[in-house]
Order: C-alpha cells, then sequence, then structure tokens
C-alpha cells in the first residue's frame, strides 16, 4: 500500500509560486495602465513607461504627448499606489493574525483602519498642521490606528486570553466607535471641500494621487516589508504559542509592543494615501497559505505580491464596472471580503466540532 503524498510534497515548488505571482502582479498593472476612458494597447504602455524612464526601446516616440501624459502623469501614480496598498495591508494581515494568534485578524475588521481613518478626517477638518510638514496627516493616522489597535487587544483580553469570538467582537465595538466620531465629524465640519474630503476618507479609493505623494506609503512599506522579513522567524515562533516562543527565547510581550507600533504606522500611512480599504488584509495570507504553507519566510513575500495583484485588479473593475462612473476600491473589496470572512468564520467552526469529537 503505498503512502499517501503529504501536503508539502504537493505544493509547487516557492520559486516558481513567487514568479507566477510576480506575473500576475506585472499583467494587472499593464492592464490597469491601459484601461480607461482612452484605450492604450500593452506595447504602447511599456514603449511610453520606457521612454519617460530613459531606456533605449523604443527608439522613437510612435504615440501622441496626451497619451503619453494619460499613462505616465495619471495613471501610473495610482496603478503603483493600488500595488503598494494591496501589498501593505497584506503584509500588516500576515503579521497581526501571527501576532494575535487569530486567523481572523485584519487591520479593517479589527477597526485600525477606522481607528486610522479618524484621525486623518480629524486633521483634515481641523484644518491644523503638526511641525509644518506634509506628515501631518500620516502622523494623524497613526495615531488613530495605534490607539484602536491598544484598545481592540486590551479589550479582547478581558475575562481570559485572545479568542476569535473577543477578537472580533472587540474590533467591532472599536470601528463602530471610531467610524461614529467620523460620521460626527463629517456632519459638524462645515460644507465645502473638508465635507468632500472626509467622504472620500470613509469610502476608500486611489484617485488623486500624484508622484510627489507616493514617496512616503513606498519608502514605509519597503522598510516594513525589510522588518518583517528579517522577523519571519519570530513570527513562526509565537504560531507555536507564547510559552513556546518565551522558551526559544523571545520577548514575546516587547516583540508585540514593537510589531503593534510598525503595523499601525503602515496602516497610518495607507489610511492616509487611500482610505480604508477592508479585507485585504484578510484574504491575501489565506490565499497564499495554502499554497505556499503557514512558513512566514514564505508567506510574507507571497502575500506582498498577492495582495498588490489583487488590489490593481479590483481598481480596475471599480473603475470600469459602471463607467464614467466610478466605484471606490473599497466597497468591492468589502463585497469580496463579506463572503470570505463569512467562510473562515464557517471553517473554524467546523474544526472545532472535529477537535471535540475526537
Amino acid at each position: 500500500m503505498t503512502r499517501a503524498a503529504s501536503p508539502s510534497r504537493l505544493r509547487p515548488p516557492f520559486p516558481l509560486v513567487l514568479l507566477l505571482l510576480t506575473a500576475v502582479l506585472l499583467l494587472s498593472m499593464t492592464v490597469a495602465l491601459g484601461v480607461g476612458a482612452v484605450r492604450v494597447p500593452p506595447s504602447e504602455v511599456w514603449g511610453i513607461l520606457s521612454h519617460r524612464l530613459g531606456l533605449p526601446w523604443p527608439a522613437e516616440a510612435t504615440w501622441s504627448r496626451a497619451r503619453e501624459t494619460i499613462i505616465f502623469d495619471v495613471r501610473a501614480p495610482r496603478v503603483l499606489l493600488g500595488a503598494v496598498c494591496g501589498a501593505g495591508l497584506a503584509a500588516v494581515g500576515t503579521a497581526m493574525q501571527a501576532l494575535v494568534r487569530n486567523p481572523l485578524a485584519d487591520p479593517y475588521l479589527l477597526g485600525v483602519s477606522s481607528g486610522a481613518s479618524f484621525g486623518a478626517v480629524l486633521m483634515i477638518v481641523l484644518g491644523t498642521t503638526l511641525f509644518e510638514t506634509r506628515a501631518s496627516l500620516p502622523l494623524s493616522a497613526f495615531a488613530g490606528a495605534l490607539l484602536a489597535m491598544v484598545l481592540v487587544y486590551v479589550t479582547s483580553q478581558v475575562g481570559g486570553g485572545i479568542t476569535s469570538v473577543r477578537l472580533v467582537l472587540a474590533g467591532v465595538a472599536v470601528a463602530s466607535v471610531f467610524t461614529a466620531l467620523t460620521s460626527f465629524l463629517l456632519l459638524t465640519a462645515e460644507r465645502g471641500n473638508e465635507s468632500r474630503e472626509v467622504l472620500s476618507w470613509t469610502l476608500g479609493g486611489l484617485g488623486g494621487v500624484t508622484w510627489d505623494t507616493l514617496w512616503l506609503p513606498l519608502s514605509v512599506l519597503t522598510v516594513a516589508a525589510s522588518f518583517l522579513m528579517l522577523q519571519a522567524r519570530n513570527l513562526n515562533l509565537l504560531l507555536a504559542g507564547e510559552e513556546a516562543a518565551t522558551t526559544m527565547g523571545l520577548s514575546v510581550h516587547t516583540f508585540r509592543i514593537w510589531m503593534f507600533v510598525l503595523l499601525s504606522v503602515v496602516t497610518g500611512v495607507l489610511v492616509a494615501a487611500a482610505g480604508p480599504i477592508g479585507f485585504v488584509g484578510l484574504m491575501a495570507p489565506h490565499a497564499v497559505r495554502v499554497v505556499v504553507g503557514s512558513d512566514h519566510r514564505r508567506v510574507i513575500p507571497a502575500a506582498i505580491l498577492g495582495g498588490a495583484g489583487f488590489l490593481v485588479l479590483a481598481d480596475v473593475v471599480a473603475r470600469t464596472i459602471n463607467a464614467p462612473q466610478e466605484i471606490p476600491v473599497g466597497v468591492l473589496t468589502a463585497l469580496c471580503g463579506g463572503p470570505f470572512f463569512l467562510w473562515l468564520m464557517r471553517r473554524g467552526a467546523r474544526r472545532a466540532e472535529k477537535g471535540a469529537g475526537r
């Protein structure tokens, strides 16, 4: 009798997975750059990008100046922001699920995005500028995200350890409070630009971005992704439990504090750039774990690529499904994430029943 192949042997090679995810990301970005009111073929899209980047191909420009402006100055920043936000949210979701040892953890679901949105909206409504810098909005969003994360973590520990039910209930409660506060700011703000800006934060979207505003989220993502990769072993230790991680030399309490601060910074910057976009951090890690396993040295880079490609494609659908009117991409991700969340809850309940029956 032959033994059944283990799940790890059935998985494709990890380099091949990364290659496929990278190809999907590049393909989705090419589609996103070419689709719109003015359609541009893929060859022309890459020709324009190569020309603007100073590469030798193509030898001469065969497109109009208007098309070059549309691709490079209008669509390219938006597409790149979608990739950055998708990658960042996926990385944050992956780390949060390991930190609290809960598969339902997600910056949107746990109210962290709502806290960041409230901080950003408060700064917009007040019209103040911290230290007279452009970092005021991300700093305010970071403060709101950190406050929300602390509240959820502390509240979910009341009455014992963190469980799925306590975590979700605490996240729903905190998110409701911050959403109500944001709505209050929207109602009491002076009608005009502030009110419209506040509404754009609450819906979540990638429009209006320029090259000048991309450097901060891109820099934060680069630093955070590099740091998370260095901490992949410690995240793996947490999956075995706090006692096992402590035995292996990890200071769990200190590690969680620093990780919470880092994840709040990333969430705050992303919300400041694109508003609260939900469920990407929930779906991407689970999707790639099916293919690469649970080792965070593989999950983190795969989730980053998968989250980036997913959000870019979601934004393409949001722009075209009801053209010329544009649907906020946060609405579309919520429509995808809601059923996915219910499926995760159902799968968790089934596993609990099987465990109790043994």
